[in-house]
């Protein structure tokens, strides 16, 4: 009952729409919390580990996959399968070795994904039955002719024998002996025979047999007696054709006798990763973090969000319980929020002790409780006859009975629906017995005497929504520690009540109550100042450090501009010695070409002495160009960590790490928007003089490097259609810069998009003469070969 007042089954419903397959679906639907300390913590990490995997790597491709439950009764009764269940069960094993593919990546460490690899590795693949199946079955559930010579054999008869039929009935239906007779030029079936169409009032004149009459009753439909063994013998051919695929369809079906426990395993495991991974693309699209589970009997929730209400638009709350009060009275206006918080705080318990993340802040900590209670809403029922009063109390009665120590309770408005001296005196004896059981309680109130008995009583604490008196309405923010004051005074006069009556009602409070009152106001003053006053604190440190951060950024700048002046100026230097050296080789070609010899001698060995200053000078400063960038310390493993920011010197770019370093020696960097696997050595500090002297030794020696480094083929699979075309882009520059001809483009076969996408880039590439998809041995559809300009 309660996860239903949580509204915990819509959570269900909305993570089933991240599930494809049937398996997973029903996982997201049967899901519920668990009560086990260990069981949670494993859910957290598998959802943890893929999302982290699908930084990594993205997320891998579930197609739906049949229920084969009823196939796989028949494959233990040794029955043959339909073409398109054996279909369906080669889908299975494809789908596996789909999955397998995507773990199996050089750059994924599967060490960091126990529980993912354990389940990857699992599957099971059988590509000689999976290929057997697809040669043999068309996608539409058809035999293919080259399943056997014999069905090869009565499929080109029946074909011959069509063709020999048509040819008559041609034949006949053009004649001028036979046109008058004819309704319609047309040859067509009925009962598998092949028929004309026969104007009624003709029927005598052509001999043959009447399969069909036409509605209206105008034209017949006969079998001309001439082609009448033709249709037989037709018909003969195609129940051997039929007998022939039974025996093809037993023999396929034969092929998965000994892997139906397979077949099993892997529905349940394709289901299983389904549904992990759906549980990951839910916990993106909230922003949610993998919470703490604790063993303090403790919540805490830092800036946490409601997940039904729009993240752009809802108010988080942060709140600790159990740690300094196990019970929080929270009062404030209906529609304040409090009903939402009571409901956040159920809510996102549930969801991680179902092992799903939570949408709030890192660090946030939960405890699993055994059981979480729930009393929020009005139950009233007139056929049964239960009051309001009388609907809450049942509940309560049921929650005192089966309470524990490790209880979550949550009661909206107790002690409502009756008078509210008794409902206040019974609220605060139901807080006091859950106090007493050593439970956690979060309830809500409007009664004063509920407030006065939290300001002192210990383990308790007062909590209230804050309202804004000058607009009338709330704003949904949860204070913690400041008990709610009564608005009702100035609410009415802001309304427009009688001032005369405002002050009659004032005159009839007791002095107490005017005490109390005061108090509560006092305090719930200084702490909204102070509340405040810190997010005023909090505002201007921002400021600070938004201003610290730009002016570090403009001393980077004026350090770039400083570098780079430098380095152009090198380079200048460089261009101007190698022109000079140009133009003395050009003075020692005429010189050499002059007749006086002896003349000339002294002139030429001037000028080759001076050849050899300028390539004293050349080489030093190359040398000192090329050797700028080893001034920058190349980075470790260990000092590479997600999320830092380096400098990717092949790329001559800045990036972002999003992954531990691999066994390969790599890493995941996001430049931009592409995600590329890079080798350790190519990173280095994120630090503009490294990107001015990466860029300098490009600008140097690319042209050397590209002719010797570039290879003829680059693997785009794994990329999606934006990622692939820029790394496809910067491929074919240094292709051509490289004076290569000829370069292929692996991409996969899969769904095509990628391949499609790919193929209307080069369409209107520059440097692209012609391209088409691979043949035979070159990797067919997976593959483009690229002719070059």
């Amino acid at each position: 009952m309660y996860l239903e007042k949580l509204e915990f089954y819509k959570i269900l419903d909305m993570l089933s729409t991240y599930c494809d397959t049937y398996k997973g679906k029903e996982h997201s639907q049967k899901l519920i919390p668990s009560k086990q300390k260990k069981e949670v913590e494993q859910l957290l990490q598998e959802t943890s580990e893929a999302v982290n995997l699908s930084y990594r790597s993205g997320f891998p491709s579930f197609f739906p996959i049949a229920n084969i439950a009823i196939e796989l009764k028949k494959l233990e009764s040794t029955k043959p399968l339909s073409a398109s269940s054996l279909l369906d069960l080669a889908h299975i094993f494809q789908s596996s070795q789909d999955l397998k593919d995507y773990f199996n990546k050089d750059y994924i460490d599967s060490s960091q994904y126990p529980i993912l690899m354990n389940l990857f590795s699992h599957l099971y693949t059988n590509k000689s039955v999976t290929d057997k199946i697809s040669s043999c079955i068309l996608d539409d559930g058809t035999i293919d002719d080259r399943a056997s010579k014999a069905l090869q054999s009565i499929r080109k008869q029946q074909r011959k024998l069509e063709q020999d039929i048509r040819l008559k009935l041609n034949d006949m239906i053009h004649s001028s002996r036979y046109s008058k007779y004819i309704q319609e030029n047309i040859i067509t079936l009925r009962n598998d025979r092949f028929v004309i169409p026969i104007k009624e009032e003709y029927r005598s004149q052509i001999k043959g047999f009447v399969h069909d009459i036409s509605h209206a009753g105008s034209t017949v439909f006969i079998e001309p007696i001439l082609i009448f063994e033709m249709n037989n013998e037709l018909n003969s051919l195609k129940k051997e054709e039929e007998l022939e695929i039974e025996k093809i369809l037993q023999e396929l079906s034969q092929l998965f006798y000994p892997y139906i426990e397979e077949l099993q395993t892997d529905i349940t495991l394709i289901g299983q990763l389904d549904f992990i991974f759906a549980k990951a693309k839910f916990s993106k699209n909230l922003q949610a973090t993998t919470p703490l589970i604790n063993a303090k009997k403790e919540i805490y929730l830092k800036n946490a969000r409601h997940p039904f209400i729009d993240k752009n638009k809802v108010v988080p709350i942060s709140l600790h319980l159990g740690n300094d009060f196990s019970t929080l009275l929270i009062t404030g206006p209906n529609t304040g929020g409090k009903t939402v918080t009571l409901k956040t705080v159920g809510l996102l318990t549930c969801m991680a002790c179902s092992g799903l993340n939570i949408p709030c802040d890192e660090n946030s900590s939960i405890y699993v409780f055994d059981n979480i209670f729930a009393d929020i809403g009005d139950d009233q029922s007139i056929a049964n006859s239960l009051s309001t009063f009388s609907s809450h109390m049942l509940n309560i009665v049921e929650i005192t009975k089966h309470a524990t120590k490790n209880s979550l309770i949550l009661v909206d408005e107790l002690g409502s629906g009756t008078d509210p001296l008794e409902g206040a005196n019974l609220a605060i004896s139901i807080l006091d017995y859950f106090q007493a059981t050593d439970c956690l309680t979060i309830a809500t109130t409007h009664y004063q005497e509920l407030k006065q008995y939290a300001l002192v009583t210990d383990g308790f604490e007062n909590a209230s929504v804050e309202f804004d008196i000058a607009t009338l309405s709330p704003t949904y923010k949860l204070l913690v520690g400041i008990p709610g004051k009564s608005n009702a005074f100035q609410i009415s006069q802001k309304l427009g009540l009688d001032e005369s009556i405002i002050q009659k009602a004032q005159s009839l409070m007791t002095s107490n109550q005017i005490d109390i009152e005061n108090l509560l106001k006092n305090i719930y003053d200084n702490k909204s100042l102070i509340e405040k006053q810190k997010l005023e604190i909090s505002q201007e440190l921002e400021k600070v450090t938004n201003l610290r951060k730009s002016l570090e950024t403009k001393n980077m700048d004026v350090k770039r501009q400083e570098q780079e002046l430098i380095y152009h100026a090198k380079i200048k230097a460089r261009n101007l010695l190698l022109d000079a050296k140009e133009e003395a080789t050009e003075m020692i070609k005429k010189i050499n070409s002059s007749s006086n010899r002896q003349e000339l001698e002294d002139a030429r060995n001037c000028l080759n002495a001076k050849i050899k200053d300028i390539n004293l000078v050349d080489t030093k400063d190359a040398n000192e160009l090329m050797n700028h960038e080893s001034l920058v310390p190349s980075l470790t493993a260990k000092d590479i960590k997600p999320n830092m920011d380096v400098f990717v010197t092949n790329f001559g770019q800045n990036g972002k790490v999003l992954s531990h370093v691999s066994k390969s020696n790599e890493v995941q960097v996001q430049i931009g928007s592409l995600k590329v696997n890079v080798p350790i050595k190519f990173l280095k500090p994120f630090h503009d003089t490294a990107k001015n002297s990466s860029s300098l030794t490009v600008n140097t020696v690319s042209f050397v490097s590209k002719t010797k480094m570039v290879k003829s083929e680059i693997n785009v699979i794994g990329l999606n259609v934006e990622e692939s075309i820029f790394v496809v882009d910067k491929f074919l520059d240094d292709a051509l810069i490289a004076k290569l001809e000829t370069v292929r483009i692996v991409h996969g076969k899969g769904t095509g998009k990628l391949r499609n996408g790919i193929h209307h880039f080069l369409k209107t590439h520059p440097h692209v003469k012609s391209f088409r998809s691979g043949s035979f041995g070159e990797g067919e559809m997976g593959v483009t070969i690229v002719q070059l300009k």
